[in-house]
This record gives structure tokens, C-alpha cells and sequence, in this order.
């Protein structure tokens, strides 16, 4: 196969160089195998090898080519649900675990990038949780006491503290996580890779699983050029989740996340708009999120079209709210504007399945992919290595299908209509 372009992205122009992973060309046995080389297989894949465990991904295109190498940046703390709501969902000991591994995720992931050195212009920063009305600033209280009441590093700030913050009077009400952060996606997706491949594991891009089966006791992966046979699998394809495992795309909804980039600003704008440099993402109901990176440069980010884009003029709607927020940046370029698809689960949670024996599964990042993916790879390496014996820090479920599943697309773009609008009349 011909491997695909990577979107027009900012980060395709300026991202570290990749490291080598050929196509696999001659067959292989391995202990583990694993289909996807997002953040999840290539962090699952490094772990694998830092524990002595022979790992080998397998990529339909490169490392970081999907979302992990397009996505916001942000490496944000949590889970979409609140911690009361996590206990309530799973119980109070199951539930402690997931909070406790959820709002750890960036302090493990920029300990990650320390430790190898991955060139990535990570920073810890913080992360805003915003509201612009009553209704959700309310509720976004409510998250920060919750996450206060368990000891953590967060902070309720009002209008006049988030004026300072970010350079607009949009916002009454946000909470302020200190462990949150950014980074340049497809960077660290390479150097991810190469952390992984130095430790042991082998990457293989343009090599996409095109059938899994068993064969005897192990399990048989044919490819364009080879077959890998492997003891046990991992499948982390998240949002470009096919048909590999039967019914497993019907348990997710992909939905495209869309980014446009300024040029960089000067000085005096830049820290007019966001002087200390966390990031944001607003509570409503159609997600908006931005921060300025490294290079002065705004990326503003949100649900677009769902299909792919190629320019900023796609997703003009993302150029008009930023100039709302920022009168000043009227008459300002905008460089890039790209996508790509993250998956959601029908309950908000990201889904860990073992659907048989040697067979693992994760997916279903709901938008808190950069971080949560990180962390999830030492976690699923534990299970891969001591199997159903070693507990890990998220639930493991049985696969269930959305009903009416076909009918997503139109589900999506009517949803996103309607939030935009929802949010325009602040309701």
C-alpha cells in the first residue's frame, strides 16, 4: 500500500523527523502484537519493552498519523464525568482508582517525556475548564470542590481572575487543574516511536492488520506483506476502528475534531490573550478549546465538518469566535486549518475490552486522548503481561454495539448544529 499525506496540519510543517519504521516485509512471531500506532499502541509498545516483553506494532500509515499526531495539544486531567459521578458509576473502590489514574494522567505523561527526553515543547502550564454562562459555571463549582475535597491541585477562579488569564470577558467562572498542560502532538507521536523502538519494540508503518484470526494457540495477523503471529494482541485503532474485530466500529461514534492556526502573533497580542500560557476548553455544548504554543501562535480548535478539511476557510466559524474573544485579531493570518477523527463511546468513558482469550482492547478517548492514551499504555501492558489476574485502573467490559449505529453521521452533524446554536443563544 501507499502511504497516505499526513493532514495539512501546522504540526506536519514543523514537527521533529520520524524516526524509521519500514513496512513489515517478512513474517514474524512476537509475545505481543499491536494493531494501531497512535499513542496508545506506541505507549502500550513501550512499556512492553522496558519490561523485556518483544512488542510490534503495526500501523496502516505512521506513527501519529491520526489523531495523536493532530489533535488540540492539551494533555488534560480527568475523565468526562465528574469524580462523585465516577464512585457512583463504579463503585467507591473501582471508582477511587479511576479518579486517582484519570487526574494523575499528565503528571505521568510529562514524566514520561523527561525521562527519554522526547522533543515535544511539553509544558505544564494548567488546564481552565470554562464557562460563559451561569448553568455551566455552576456545575464546573461543583467539579472543583469535588476534585478539591480529594486533595487536588485545583482552583475556582471568577470573571475578573479569568479576565486576566486569558484577555476576555467571555468567561464567569473556571477551573483551574495545575497538572494540565500542552505539547506538540506529532512530535511526541515520534518521539513515542522512537523512545519505543530504543527500548526494544519494533514499528512498522504502511502495514495495516488486515485479518485476525486464530491458528492453533496463538493468534495469526495477515498483512499486505507478512504474517505475524503473536501470542497475544492488543488493538488500540480508536477512531479509525474497522471491522477487524467483528461488531468492535459499532461501539464507537468517530467524529471529526477540527484546528485552525494563526501565523505567529507578535508579543503584545500573544500575551494579551493568554499571558501565563495554560490551556483551555470551554463547557458547553459544542466544545471549543485553544492555546498559544511555543511559536506565538494561536490554535483554536472544535467540532467542524464531518468529513476531512484542508484549509482554515473550512472551519471559518472557529476564525470568527477567536476574533469575538480577541478583537485584535482582526485582519490576522491564519496559516492552517485541519482535522482528524477521535472516537467517542455512547456512555463517555473509554472502553477496555476483552473479548477473548489474548485479546485486548482500548478505546474511546472522548477527547482526552494526549494524556489519558499515555498513562492507559502502562496500564494495558500490566494486563497484557499478567493477564485477567492483574488489575488495572480502568473497567474492563463486554462489547456493545450503539443501536441504530448506521445512523451516526446525521446523528453527529445534527448535534453539533444544534449545540452551536444552543450556544450562540446561551441556553
Amino acid at each position: 500500500m501507499t502511504r497516505l499525506p499526513l493532514p495539512p496540519s501546522l504540526y506536519a510543517d514543523t514537527a521533529v523527523a520520524p524516526v524509521a519504521t519500514p513496512p513489515l516485509d517478512t513474517d514474524k512471531n512476537v509475545s505481543v502484537a499491536i494493531v494501531g500506532g497512535g499513542y496508545t499502541g506506541l505507549s502500550t509498545a513501550l512499556h512492553l519493552a522496558e519490561q523485556g516483553v518483544e512488542a510490534l506494532v503495526l500501523e496502516a500509515q505512521e506513527p501519529g498519523w491520526g489523531a495523536s499526531g493532530n489533535n488540540g495539544g492539551h494533555t488534560n486531567p480527568g475523565l468526562k464525568h465528574d469524580p462523585d459521578q465516577i464512585e457512583a458509576d463504579f463503585g467507591t473502590e473501582l471508582g477511587r482508582r479511576m479518579i486517582e489514574f484519570s487526574y494523575g494522567t499528565p503528571n505521568f505523561t510529562h514524566d514520561l517525556i523527561r525521562r527519554y527526553q522526547i522533543p515535544c515543547e511539553a509544558r505544564q502550564n494548567g488546564t481552565l475548564r470554562a464557562a460563559y454562562n451561569e448553568a455551566s459555571a455552576a456545575a464546573i463549582e461543583q467539579t472543583a470542590r469535588q476534585c478539591i475535597r480529594r486533595g487536588m491541585p485545583v482552583t475556582y477562579l471568577d470573571r475578573e481572575q479569568l479576565r486576566e488569564m486569558t484577555g476576555t470577558d467571555r468567561y464567569i467562572g473556571a477551573m483551574l487543574d495545575a497538572r494540565g498542560g500542552d505539547l506538540h502532538p506529532l512530535s511526541y507521536a515520534r518521539g513515542l516511536a522512537r523512545a519505543a523502538i530504543s527500548a526494544g519494540a519494533k514499528v512498522h508503518s504502511e502495514t495495516p492488520a488486515q485479518s485476525l484470526r486464530r491458528d492453533g494457540s496463538r493468534w495469526r495477523i495477515e498483512t499486505p506483506r507478512a504474517v505475524v503471529h503473536a501470542d497475544k494482541v492488543l488493538l488500540a485503532t480508536n477512531g479509525f476502528t474497522d471491522d477487524l474485530w467483528p461488531a468492535l466500529r459499532r461501539t464507537i461514534v468517530p467524529v471529526f475534531s477540527s484546528i485552525a492556526a494563526t501565523a505567529p502573533l507578535s508579543d503584545d497580542v500573544a500575551r494579551s490573550i493568554m499571558p501565563t500560557r495554560p490551556v483551555l476548553y470551554e463547557s458547553g455544548h459544542i466544545t471549543v478549546y485553544y492555546r498559544i504554543d511555543q511559536n506565538n501562535r494561536l490554535l483554536m480548535g472544535g467540532r467542524g465538518p464531518m468529513r476531512w478539511i484542508n484549509s482554515p476557510d473550512d472551519v471559518a466559524y472557529l476564525i470568527r469566535y477567536a476574533e469575538r474573544l480577541w478583537p485584535q485579531l482582526k485582519g490576522v493570518a491564519w496559516t492552517h486549518g485541519w482535522n482528524s477523527r477521535l472516537a467517542i463511546t455512547r456512555d463517555h468513558y473509554p472502553h477496555v475490552h476483552e473479548p477473548a482469550e489474548s485479546i485486548l482492547i482500548s478505546l474511546g478517548c472522548n477527547g482526552r486522548g494526549v494524556a489519558l492514551s499515555t498513562a492507559m499504555g502502562a496500564q494495558l501492558a500490566r494486563r497484557l503481561i499478567g493477564g485477567a489476574k492483574a488489575e488495572i485502573d480502568m473497567p474492563v467490559t463486554g462489547i456493545n454495539p450503539i443501536p441504530m449505529h448506521a445512523f451516526w453521521p446525521v446523528g453527529v452533524t445534527t448535534a453539533v448544529i444544534a449545540g452551536r446554536v444552543r450556544d450562540r443563544l446561551g441556553i
